[in-house]
Parts: C-alpha cells; sequence; structure tokens
C-alpha cells in the first residue's frame, strides 16, 4: 500500500526527456513505483488529472539564511507557494557558519540587524544541527562563505592574507565540508572580499574540488567589468579544477549590456574545454543591491567604521560626490526597499529624498548610508530585458530567485522586498514557458530541478524517478501566476496546487498545510 498516490499526471520528470502520463506511488519519504497504479492500494489520492507533474525545484541562490527568515519564519511561505522544495544558503560569500567567533555573524549585517540575532553555534556540524531542530518546511543546505571566513580571521582589515592566516581558513573550510556544506562562494563585490586575489581564492578552490563540492561566485563586477569579472571566476575553475556556478549573471546598467554577448561567448568557450560551468538568473530586471556597494570602491575600503568617517568629512565628501556625478550610475533612479536601521526611508526613492530635501541625488545616497550606518538595500531598473532572455536561454543557466522566504504579514516591517522572493519560479513559467514560449516546459523544468541538483551534489533529488525523494509540485497550467510587484511584492503565486516536500503534502489544494517536513542536505 502507498502512503500517498498521484494519478493521472502529465509527469515531466526534470530531466528534459518528453512529458508523459503516469501515475506515481510514493512510500514514506521516496517515489517507489511509476507507471499505471490503477490497481493498487493507498492512503491519500491525488488526482492531477491535466496537470503537470515536476520535481520539486531546487532554489541554489537562496538568501533566507542571511536574512534570519530559517529563524523568524521557518515556514517560507513564498518559496513554497513556489513550489520550491529545497534551498541552498550561504551565498555571496556570507554563510552563517563556520564562525571563528560570534562576532563573526557581523558578516550578514549587511542583509540582517544582527543586534536582534541569537547565536548558539560556531562549527558547521551545531549550525546545521541548529536548523534541522528549527525544521523548515522545505530541504536547507548551505555553502561556506569566503567572506564570512576572511572577516572571521582578518575582521575589518582590507589586505591580502598571511600564510597562517590563511592555512586556518583551508583548515576551517575543509572541516565544514566534511560536515556537510557544499561548497564555498564568494561575494568579490562587497568589502570584505575586494582584497581577496585570484591566487587566494584558487587555493581555496582546490580544497572544495577536493571535496567534491562547488565554488560559486558573486563575481567581481556587474558593470564596465563585467567581462574581466568573468574572465576570473574561469581562470579559478581552469586552475583549480573546480565545479563552477557564477551566481545571478547580470550586467548592470545600459551602457554595458552589450557585454552580455562576450561573457556568454566566454563561459561557452569554456565549458567546451571541459569547464564544469553553469549560473543562474532570476527572471527580473530590476536588482536588489547592497546600497554601499554602488559608491566608488575606495570609499568602503576598511569597513564601515571608515566609510562613515569619509562620508562625514566634508572634503572626502566632497571628492565622492565628485566622482559619483562622473560615473555611469543615475542614483536618481535608485528605490530604497529595506533599511535596517531607520524604517522611515523604506519605499521611498532617492529623487524623492533629494528633491524634499533640496539636495542632489548624490549627496542623498550620503546621507542615507550615514543615517542607516551603511545598511540598506534599493531596488534599481538597470538590467536589460533581452539579457535576461538570452541568458535563460543558455544551455548553462539555472533558474534561482536570489531572494528569500517571506509570510505575507512581513509587509508590516515596512521593508518592500523584491518580488522574486514571492514570484522567481512561477513567473519563469507563466511569462516564459506559456506567455512568450522562451522555454519549453521540460527545458524550464530542468533548470529548476535536476540540473542544479547535479550541479551542487544533492543526491536523489530533482527528478521523478524511482527510488528519489518525493519532492514533488502539481501545478494547474491554466492557473499558474506569478502575482508579486515591485510596489506590492507581498502576493503569494497561484497554480501550484501541490506540493510535498519528503512524502508529505505541505500545499494542498493550492493552501499551504502548515506541516515543515525538510530535511537538512549534507554532502
Amino acid at each position: 500500500m502507498f502512503d500517498v498516490i498521484i494519478k493521472n499526471g502529465t509527469i515531466v520528470d526534470g530531466t528534459g526527456a518528453p512529458m508523459y502520463r503516469a501515475d506515481i506511488g510514493i512510500k514514506e519519504e521516496k517515489i517507489v513505483k511509476i507507471g499505471d497504479l490503477a490497481n493498487e492500494k493507498w492512503e491519500i489520492e491525488i488526482d492531477a488529472t491535466d496537470k503537470m507533474v515536476c520535481p520539486g525545484f531546487v532554489d541554489v541562490n537562496n538568501h533566507s539564511d542571511a536574512y534570519w527568515q530559517i529563524f523568524v519564519n521557518p515556514n517560507l511561505e513564498s518559496l513554497v507557494y513556489q513550489g520550491i522544495t529545497t534551498i541552498v544558503g550561504g551565498n555571496c560569500g556570507s554563510s552563517l557558519a563556520p564562525l571563528v567567533d560570534q562576532n563573526t555573524i557581523a558578516s550578514i549585517q549587511k542583509w540582517a540587524n544582527i543586534n536582534q540575532v541569537n547565536v548558539n553555534w560556531l562549527k558547521m556540524e551545531e549550525f546545521l544541527r541548529v536548523v534541522e531542530n528549527s525544521k523548515l518546511a522545505v530541504n536547507f543546505a548551505t555553502l561556506v562563505g569566503h567572506g564570512t571566513l576572511r572577516r572571521g580571521i582578518i575582521k575589518d582589515e582590507m589586505r591580502s592574507l598571511k600564510e597562517k592566516e590563511s592555512a586556518f581558513i583551508e583548515k576551517m573550510l575543509a572541516t565544514s565540508m566534511k560536515e556537510g556544506a557544499l561548497g564555498m562562494s564568494s561575494g568579490l563585490v562587497y568589502t570584505h572580499a575586494r582584497s581577496a586575489s585570484t591566487e587566494e581564492l584558487i587555493k581555496f578552490a582546490k580544497i572544495i574540488k577536493k571535496y567534491g563540492g562547488v565554488y560559486v561566485t558573486h563575481i567581481r563586477g556587474e558593470r564596465g567589468d563585467f567581462v574581466e569579472a568573468v574572465e576570473e571566476a574561469i581562470k579559478i575553475a581552469e586552475e583549480s579544477k573546480v565545479k563552477l556556478h557564477i551566481a545571478h549573471l547580470k550586467v548592470m546598467g545600459e551602457k554595458n549590456w552589450h557585454l552580455m554577448d562576450e561573457a556568454l561567448f566566454l563561459l561557452g568557450k569554456a565549458k567546451e574545454r571541459g569547464v564544469d560551468v553553469t549560473f543562474d538568473v532570476y527572471p527580473y530586471t530590476n536588482t536588489g543591491t547592497v546600497l554601499y556597494t554602488l559608491l566608488p570602491h575606495w570609499v568602503s575600503d576598511g569597513g564601515k567604521k571608515m566609510m562613515l568617517g569619509r562620508l562625514k568629512d566634508p572634503l572626502t565628501r566632497a571628492k565622492i560626490v565628485e566622482e559619483m556625478m562622473e560615473s555611469e550610475l543615475d542614483y536618481s533612479k535608485i528605490d530604497i526597499s529595506i533599511s535596517l536601521l531607520d524604517k522611515t526611508l523604506a519605499k521611498r526613492s532617492i529623487s524623492e529624498i533629494a528633491s524634499s530635501q533640496g539636495k542632489g541625488a548624490e549627496d542623498a545616497v550620503l546621507d542615507i548610508l550615514i543615517a542607516s550606518e551603511g545598511r540598506v538595500i534599493t531596488s534599481m531598473e538597470v538590467l536589460s530585458q533581452e539579457n535576461v532572455e538570452k541568458a535563460l536561454k543558455s544551455p548553462l543557466s539555472i533558474i534561482g530567485s536570489n531572494g528569500s522566504g517571506y509570510n505575507i504579514a512581513h509587509s508590516k516591517t515596512g521593508e518592500l522586498v523584491h518580488p522574486r522572493s514571492f514570484g522567481a519560479f512561477t513567473k519563469i513559467l507563466s511569462n516564459y514557458v506559456l506567455g512568450k514560449r522562451i522555454l519549453s516546459w521540460e527545458e524550464a523544468i530542468r533548470k529548476m530541478t535536476a540540473l542544479p541538483a547535479e550541479k551542487f551534489g544533492l543526491e536523489k533529488r530533482g527528478k521523478i524517478a524511482e527510488k528519489y525523494f518525493a519532492d514533488i509540485v502539481i501545478i494547474n497550467r491554466d492557473t499558474i501566476e506569478d502575482l508579486a510587484t515591485v510596489d506590492n511584492p507581498y502576493q503569494y503565486s497561484k497554480g501550484v496546487e501541490e506540493v510535498l516536500v519528503n512524502g508529505q503534502l505541505v500545499v494542498s489544494e493550492g493552501r499551504y498545510t502548515g506541516v515543515r517536513n525538510g530535511e537538512i542536505i549534507r554532502k
């Protein structure tokens, strides 16, 4: 007897193979039989007539850990309503473990208010045990953050690592891999990682390679230096032989949009040379960006205190404003999404604030950074729709949200989160599969399931196949829709009618059941 049977569904199995009709029998947490199961017995029947039955979506670029949502909101409703059943944290160089000491948690302060954070772990295995006890609605795995390791050792210093420091980090990285981490991520655009050399990253990548992990990078530049940043990522992979994944591949600013073609060409050539390379993409043209990263790089050298000191010094500030005015970026087009210390700033545009104060946009940006102690997340419409579509069509692309799990009640905080947190995966299906027909069902589902699962080493997940975990999404093609918008992101997606995580219904008849059956996935 099966615990659950899914009958009469159209199965898109995640491999890219043509869809087909069959029943699925589930016992405990695994798929045990696929075929004609009309004569079998079961406890729960799900009728999937005229619906798509797919593997649960795997979001390898998720920030529910860095935004602290895995602890304050373990239901992660905005993710499960999209059909996401597995998330990978520790992205963009910031992980919640391992910590040299409890102060190392400052590595996530650009995303979360660490004054409200309680940390009762140091090692990776301790962290994973804490999350396991929290019971999430989805499966969780994590990378090790390069920035977390580096900051734990040299604090706010901006310099190369000494030999002993590098050796200590290598040891921590190796230990974390043994304790279950999937690999290492870097966030080379952020202050505390900018002084890391390519050679340093190659050294750490060799450790990841030794343990069969993946190197994930938020590359060093996403504007005029975009191509050079992609080349650096490829070099690290070629010299270390590590599996390479580029987080949210994008190029910002209209004058730089043409660089996407060269980057995709370089990545394709690297693949032909044997580099195991992929990248993820989210289906939006607006970004969610930490505000200080939009300043001239030297301004934040030395960390937050040094940056704020420069912003407050009249002569230095004048130089900063001058450089900002000469840059390619139009600061007046920035909207504030989240300000962790000054909630009154959220949902306001830089142009509005500047106009109300009789100041230029550049001065307004600096005032906001001072008022918020540098902890501001912004939204900008700076990406090319054509480039989004090119990235989606690339055989190297994976779908990722670059978002976090929320519930609708989070809107009361006043934070204007990015709509990708509520609609990235459903937008792919409604807009790019059913709407523009840029991707077939089989292609899109593969980019959401088997491809990321294989790349990140998630065993027995990402496919509808016998002996695989029963992470399954049932979709109504007629109603699938992302509702979240930039102005009103707090809207759950529609059309994902059932979601099973490890064999249990987390969404039933389009509603979250309250079941939290996610597991910790260790390498």
